[in-house]
């Protein structure tokens, strides 16, 4: 079959000229939106206040945890009824969170030198700076520390920046001095306010590197969003954007504070929630901010504890595992647990949110790689790219298998991967 001739217009070297104009683009573009990291991300955070983190923290939460599964939903029936489970769903995520709490209980722990610690004579701030982390580097040393594991110090504004970045440097240095900088390690910087900050955040970590000799951004860093200055600046602008480019990269994560935002906003106390519209608009406003930038999100956390008589206890269950619930609905995909009684719940809700959406996403995603267009949804590369990762953090927090994820979707690991986007 004779090939049909075609006509253009556009005169020779035109393409080429356009290439080179946006080169410049281009390259800007792939600098401040590389994409997702490829990386775990553990979903949630734990803060425990300095004074109060000892080698047996992690242990003692994990029990404690067990304690109240084992008082509220002592087995997947009860389980299912306390959390309104699906009877095929509750038994996978019942056995899936017993052995999460016996063998990994916290994912992501933070010693708290700023909300929960307070205001310390500098000797005692200086001295549980170097027990903490002395601490956390025989855990890592004896194979007992959590995944991802760091310090949130005091923030930078006048009135305590000084023993904030005096925190910091005892942290750091001790840990250096105890085998080195482990994997994982994560800081967290409060209540910032000003790209300026996160500029000095990035210089104080830059400065620590030369000092010891360290790959220039082997440290980076969680950005605390607690202030309204951080989502809307003076000018009109958003913020959020700014702090990103402000950072030189280090920027690891944006973190919601509800309670901070909430009082700034001047919420009632009573209502300051996650799930307040205050909290949504800043979390949108992150959310856009950080798209495509391969920082990450986490929601805030209750306050609202699972403690006291059976029936209090049981509503508290209830609330946090709807407001975990929420938060992955809306792609927060981690968020911060309080106290021991959250961890069966936010292990609860991460387990069932994957395992019930398992069949339908696998079941997309298969259509897609089939090419074959018999699926009830007629989806696009950037769905498939959102499919795959949907699946590849379900894997990765142990909601979903390898094996089981591999055989509905018709591709291994590998391929959810490239699919993905993944670096």
């Amino acid at each position: 079959m004779e090939r049909e001739t075609v006509s253009t217009t556009f005169p020779d070297g035109l393409r080429e000229a356009v290439a080179a104009d946006l080169a410049s683009v281009d390259a800007e573009l792939a600098r401040r939106y590389p994409g997702d990291p490829g990386t775990r991300q553990p979903v949630h955070t734990v803060y425990v206040p300095a004074d109060a983190f000892d080698a047996g923290t992690v242990a003692s939460w994990g029990r404690r945890a067990l304690e109240t599964l084992d008082g509220c939903a002592p087995d997947a029936a009860a389980l299912a009824g306390l959390l309104g489970l699906p009877d095929a769903t509750a038994g996978p995520v019942y056995d899936r969170v017993r052995a999460k709490l016996a063998r990994e209980p916290v994912e992501d722990l933070r010693v708290d030198f700023e909300d929960g610690y307070g205001l310390r004579p500098d000797a005692e701030e200086d001295a549980d700076a170097a027990r903490t982390a002395r601490t956390l580097a025989r855990a890592v040393a004896d194979g007992t520390a959590p995944p991802f594991l760091g310090v949130r110090v005091k923030c930078l504004e006048a009135a305590v920046r000084d023993r904030g970045i005096r925190t910091l440097d005892v942290f750091l240095t001790t840990l250096m001095a105890h085998g080195g900088l482990p994997d994982g390690l994560t800081l967290t910087v409060p209540k910032v306010s000003h790209p300026r900050q996160v500029a000095a955040a990035a210089r104080l970590l830059a400065a620590f590197e030369t000092a010891h000799a360290l790959p220039q951004g082997r440290l980076g860093f969680e950005i605390q969003i607690e202030t309204t200055q951080a989502v809307l600046g003076p000018d009109g602008t958003a913020t959020l954007a700014r702090f990103l480019a402000a950072s030189d990269g280090r920027a690891t994560a944006l973190h919601y504070g509800t309670f901070d935002y909430s009082a700034a906003c001047a919420v009632a106390p009573a209502l300051q929630a996650m799930d307040h519209p205050v909290a949504d608009y800043a979390k949108a406003v992150m959310q856009a901010a950080a798209a495509g930038t391969g920082v990450r999100l986490s929601d805030g956390s209750t306050n609202v504890l699972p403690v006291g008589d059976p029936g209090q206890v049981r509503d508290a269950v209830r609330l946090h595992y709807r407001l975990v619930r929420r938060s992955l609905s809306r792609a927060y995909y981690q968020g911060w647990d309080m106290h021991p009684g959250h961890l069966p719940t936010r292990y609860a809700a991460v387990y069932a949110f994957y395992r019930e959406g398992l069949g339908a996403a696998a079941g997309r995603l298969a259509a897609y790689l089939d090419r074959t267009g018999s699926g009830a949804v007629l989806d696009e590369p950037a769905t498939a790219r959102a499919l795959a990762g949907h699946l590849l953090r379900g894997t990765d927090c142990g909601a979903l298998d390898a094996g089981e994820v591999a055989a509905a979707t018709g591709t291994d690991r590998a391929g959810l991967e490239r699919l993905a986007g993944r670096a």
